[in-house]
């Protein structure tokens, strides 16, 4: 007889993982980025969802008791691991396509499917460290950015270090603390405190431009940039303000102009459109349009009706000589928008809502999900300047989240200087605008998407945090004695004394 498996042995065609329950694998190769054929090798995809696991503490961080909890009896992570690795092999062996040998799934494919299988069983943390390091590799390996540039999972990082012992040395790091801090009367002190932090920070931005002009920069740009809701437009206000003051003159831009007609936006399931993503925006014109300006050309900017979802006309636009654009745009950082452009002409702030906050009294080491706060703010502004119910920001923030993780926090190492538009009273103070007779959805709303895990995850993660904060009163939020109407949180709560563009 011939040599035939030893006894026991799993079928090559086979992927075995825990309690002996095998799942059948016709996949054989994987084509590489190069078009490359290499052996496929199932220890790869455990290593890489392993790593995104253990670089935000663990898969227990997004333990859901009646999502996942179940998951947690095959062990610990590395296990865990295991077994999601057999769902995405599972999940690419339903193309017949992958099992032939000289059309194998792509790399991407493969990343595509894991990122699947994660939020299929909501692992939500694990997944955007997943797609973060993801995306940020892929703009390493383009020329994008260099290593040294590469935020990996997009945090922790030395930017989010110094938040958090910015915290606490002020005693809020821990729900628990801040709640001390708001019952005890003592939040004017910490409104004031990290009020002048960011305030210095912006100060530090203009000093930073004014430096480059004095040394003979030929400074033509400036793009405010960062996530959904984090304060850009607020600061840009500020920013320009100071800068204003030193005799420097802006023409700016409104990107928002250049989005594509509604018709090249196909709705998803739920009617809804992904206009989160760069490719919502004609790219192309931008580019071409930006650097005809600073040629000193004359260009026919686009005007955008958003209530007829359609160009409506043109305006000329042209850069007068010693003045600077400015452009304040979720996805500054993109390199397709700038392609061509100078470097040296340019200064690209970058902000983030970013405020450190652990669960409880910090016991758990759990910190507390800051874009919660972003999708907070958010809906707000939403209901307030746009006409969108709650429900439907929450549904849509699963795009919000997709965009950021591929074209904006991945890209932030291109920053010229960066500014934290998170608060540490931010919850307290958006509290009793959702809670208990605010705009936070009803469950009875929420029920009839339960399938929409990262709807159902992200309301009952911020359902559960609203419910163990200290809020302030209506009253109190609305106090311009205690928040200032030029404060950045106005921009979401109302009340601002600026002029903010976006909310008129």
């Amino acid at each position: 007889m011939g040599k035939g498996r030893q006894a026991g042995a799993p079928h090559p065609l086979c992927v075995r993982y825990n309690h002996d329950v095998a799942v059948q694998n016709r996949i054989r190769k994987v084509q590489k980025r190069d078009r490359s054929l290499v052996p496929f090798d199932q220890g790869r995809i455990v290593h890489a969802i392993l790593r995104a696991a253990r670089s935000v503490g663990g898969f227990a961080l997004d333990l859901l008791p009646g999502v996942n909890d179940r998951l947690f009896a095959y062990g610990d992570d590395e296990h865990i691991a295991e077994f999601l690795s057999d769902v995405v092999i599972t999940v690419l062996n339903r193309d017949p396509r992958h099992w032939v040998a000289n059309f194998p799934p792509t790399i991407e494919e493969i990343q595509d499917t894991v990122l699947h299988v994660l939020r299929s069983f909501g692992f939500v943390t694990v997944a955007d460290a997943y797609e973060c390091w993801r995306w940020g590799k892929y703009w390493v390996r383009v020329g994008a950015i260099t290593l040294d540039q590469f935020v990996g999972n997009g945090y922790p990082s030395p930017f989010h270090d110094e938040i958090l012992a910015w915290n606490r040395d002020h005693g809020c790091d821990t729900v628990d603390g801040l709640n001390a801090i708001v019952r005890s009367g003592r939040l004017p002190d910490l409104v004031a405190a990290a009020t002048e932090r960011y305030e210095r920070s912006v100060d530090e931005a203009a000093e930073e431009i004014l430096r480059r002009i004095e040394r003979g920069d030929d400074l033509r740009m400036i793009w405010i940039s960062g996530p959904s809701s984090s304060g850009k437009t607020t600061t840009t206000v500020k920013l320009t303000a100071r800068l204003g003051k030193e005799g420097l003159q802006f023409l700016m831009l409104n990107l928002d102009d250049y989005f594509w007609p509604l018709v090249e936006h196909p709705t998803d399931w739920l009617n809804d459109r992904n206009f989160e993503t760069p490719e919502a925006l004609d790219i192309q014109a931008i580019n071409r349009h930006l650097r005809a300006l600073l040629e000193g050309e004359t260009v026919e900017k686009p005007i955008y009706s958003f209530k007829e979802g359609r160009h409506v006309g043109t305006k000329p636009v042209r850069l007068k000589k010693g003045h600077i654009l400015l452009l304040d745009c979720l996805h500054g950082l993109y390199p397709p928008l700038t392609a061509g452009i100078e470097r040296e002409c340019m200064f690209r702030l970058y902000i983030e809502a970013a405020n450190m906050l652990y669960e409880g009294d910090g016991a758990s080491e759990r910190l507390t999900q800051f874009t919660d706060v972003r999708l907070l703010r958010r809906m707000l502004r939403d209901v307030q300047h746009r006409n969108h119910p709650p429900l439907q920001t929450l549904l849509h923030w699963h795009y919000v989240r997709s965009g950021e993780l591929f074209s904006i926090i991945p890209l932030m190492g291109l920053a010229d200087h960066v500014v934290n538009g998170g608060m540490p009273f931010d919850l307290p103070v958006l509290k009793p605008f959702f809670v208990p007779d605010g705009i936070w959805p009803r469950p009875e709303e929420v029920a009839p998407y339960d399938s929409f895990l990262d709807a159902r995850i992200r309301y009952r993660r911020i359902t559960n945090l609203l419910s163990q904060v200290a809020g302030l009163t209506l009253w109190e939020a609305e106090d311009h004695g205690l928040i200032p109407g030029d404060h950045l949180v106005r921009e979401f709560i109302g009340g601002s004394t600026l002029r903010i563009p976006h909310n008129e």
